[in-house]
């Protein structure tokens, strides 16, 4: 059996007290130096065993700001293997599909358990997302956020590791259209996050369908708009 090397006994124990101490995605940990102590090894050790688990997607560095838990939860970048997939296209509509099985009522259940905090912090990315859209820039990576944190409201941990794989599929999405729709996708999303906050799971389910179902109605017409344009490719 091959030896764990002292970093590697060190990021064992970090797990061990990240798991004992119930932080969760976005919590701060502590400094180098109080790790150090609680961990009984060098700052050197530390920062290894925090570089091992950063490649592991447990918790990430932010220069000047300190070490956080991740928000991907330990989840692999693309453990479904989207990368490799060469249609692009297929590999939206697909995705657009499974996400409309599982995305209403996810929001269902965030309506049902999400705490205040909960709440406040998928406002806050909910009002950043409306400041990206209304400077009409780029908003996949916020859209992101905001399903996977409805995921994180709903209580459920294997949803909660599951949607950042599938929300892949925004940034797909966002990739595989050629025009962005920015009012409609502001005025769903605020729906969304009112029927969540109202405590409302009905309505947060039919709103969150209405959205998925609105983008695959866009995405499907302009599959057919195409489709002539590539017959005389």
């Amino acid at each position: 059996m091959e030896k764990l090397t002292l970093a590697e006994i060190a990021s064992q124990k970090l797990m061990n007290m990240i798991q004992e101490k119930s932080y969760g995605p976005g919590d701060k940990l502590p400094t180098e130096a109080e790790l150090s102590e609680v961990l009984g090894v060098g700052r050197n050790t530390v920062r290894e065993a925090l570089r091992i688990l950063m490649s592991r997607n447990i918790v990430t560095i932010r220069q000047g700001s300190g070490t956080f838990i991740s928000e991907k939860n330990g989840v692999a970048d693309d453990p479904l293997g989207f990368f490799m997939i060469e249609d692009r296209r297929k590999l939206t509509e697909d995705l657009i599909q499974v996400r409309v099985m599982l995305e209403p009522p996810i929001a269902a259940l965030a309506a049902q358990n999400a705490s205040e905090e909960d709440i406040r912090s998928l406002e806050e990315i909910l009002l950043e997302l409306e400041e990206v859209m209304g400077r009409r820039e780029d908003y996949a990576e916020a859209d992101s956020r905001f399903h996977v944190r409805i995921a994180q409201c709903s209580g459920n941990l294997v949803m909660t590791n599951l949607i950042p794989v599938i929300t892949g599929g925004v940034e797909v999405f966002a990739g595989a259209v050629r025009e962005t729709e920015y009012d409609q996708t502001l005025l769903s999303h605020r729906r969304i996050y009112e029927a969540i906050r109202d405590r409302k799971p009905v309505e947060a389910q039919q709103a969150m369908y209405f959205h998925l179902m609105y983008n695959e109605n866009r995405f499907k017409e302009e599959k057919k708009d195409l489709a002539p344009l590539q017959e005389k490719m």
